[in-house]
């Protein structure tokens, strides 16, 4: 059984850092691309980052030039470190493989 566990979230000031983690369990980790999508209040889930099984990446304009989306296979680990915050990015963030999600980990940006 797959299953996505996410981690790292929480409330931190405007221009500060987080990083979230996912961990996936089953085999869906190694040779499938990894994402990261956000929902905020009111609006429809969007993509943050994407990973392939090789390292290439693709990000959201709003992600570009603060976010860093990476894996560690041996982990089976997903991460996305977020720099330099700002309160439109307060989400839930939610880990993505295939058809399988996480249940999201909330993060919050106060000004």
């Amino acid at each position: 059984q797959v299953q996505l566990v996410e981690s790292g979230g929480g409330l931190v000031q405007a221009g500060g850092s987080l990083r979230l983690s996912c961990v996936a369990s089953g085999s869906i980790f190694r040779f499938n691309a990894m994402g990261w999508y956000r929902q905020a209040p009111g609006k429809q889930r969007e993509m943050v980052a994407i990973i392939s099984p090789g390292g290439t990446t693709t990000y959201a304009d709003s992600a570009k030039g603060r976010f860093t989306i990476s894996r560690d296979n041996a982990k089976n680990t997903v991460y996305l470190q977020m720099n330099s915050l700002k309160p439109e990015d307060t989400a839930g963030y939610y880990c993505n493989g295939r058809e399988y999600w996480g249940k999201g980990t909330l993060v919050t940006v106060s000004s």
